[in-house]
């Protein structure tokens, strides 16, 4: 099994940064494809962004250019630069074990973490 843990959401101005974490726990090994993904109330969880094994990255046309997704070992980490009222949103990490043919859909993903706030203020 596998255990997912996000920390580093918060309240910040637009225009600031904020860097959340995801630790990974249990058996690691076995996860290829790390992703984010958020969620605003009353709507459907959306991509924010993924990184494969191998470092290949994809990002929602919404925040490329200014969130960068990452991995070191066991964590996952999602850089956000130019934070936007509108990025105001519960996230969520998320992991693939068995590719099931996208990385895109939220069914492709066999376990979540339990989500951080990140409230932007303009």
């Amino acid at each position: 099994q596998v255990k997912l843990v996000e920390s580093g959401g918060g309240l910040v101005q637009a225009g600031g940064s904020l860097r959340l974490s995801c630790a990974v726990s249990g058996t690691i090994f076995s996860i290829t494809t790390m992703g984010w993904y958020r969620q605003v109330p009353g709507q459907e969880r959306k991509l924010v962004a993924t990184m494969g094994r191998g470092g290949n990255t994809n990002y929602a046309d919404s925040v490329r250019g200014r969130f960068s997704i990452s991995r070191d070992n066991n964590m996952a980490f999602l850089t956000m630069n130019s934070l936007k009222p509108e990025d105001t949103a519960v996230y969520y990490c998320a992991a693939v074990r068995v590719y099931k043919g996208t990385y895109d859909a939220e069914t492709s993903y066999d376990y979540w973490g339990q989500g951080t706030q990140v409230t932007v203020s303009s």
